[in-house]
C-alpha cells in the first residue's frame, strides 16, 4: 500500500487503510470499549427545565446581518473586536490563576 493511500480518507464503507474488493462486504468493526459517563444533578435539572445559560437567538438580527453581508454593506469595527478579545483573554487568565 502506498503512503498516499494511507493518508486518504475512507469512503464507501471502507475502513481507513483497507481496501474492499467490488462485491465484497466491508469488514465489520470490532466492538468498542464503553466509557462511563456521570451526569450531575445540576445538569439533569437544567436539561429537564430547559433553562440553561443558553441565550435565545434573535433571528431578526441574524437575518439583518446576513443581508448586510450579502449586500456588502456590513461594517466590522476592529476596535470592538480587539476589546472583546482582550477582555475574554483577561477573564480566562483570571480563572486559570484561581
Amino acid at each position: 500500500m502506498s503512503s498516499t493511500a494511507a493518508s486518504l480518507p475512507a469512503k464507501n464503507g471502507q475502513v481507513a487503510g483497507t481496501q474492499v474488493k467490488p462485491g465484497a462486504s466491508a469488514p465489520k468493526s470490532a466492538p468498542t470499549a464503553g466509557v462511563a459517563v456521570t451526569v450531575s444533578s445540576l445538569a439533569r435539572s437544567l436539561e429537564m427545565d430547559g433553562s440553561g445559560d443558553v441565550a435565545d437567538v434573535d433571528m431578526a438580527k441574524v437575518s439583518t446581518i446576513k443581508q448586510a453581508i450579502s449586500d456588502g454593506t456590513y461594517v466590522v469595527n476592529p476596535g470592538v473586536i480587539a476589546d472583546k478579545l482582550l477582555s475574554n483573554a483577561q477573564d480566562m487568565l483570571k480563572r486559570s490563576s484561581v
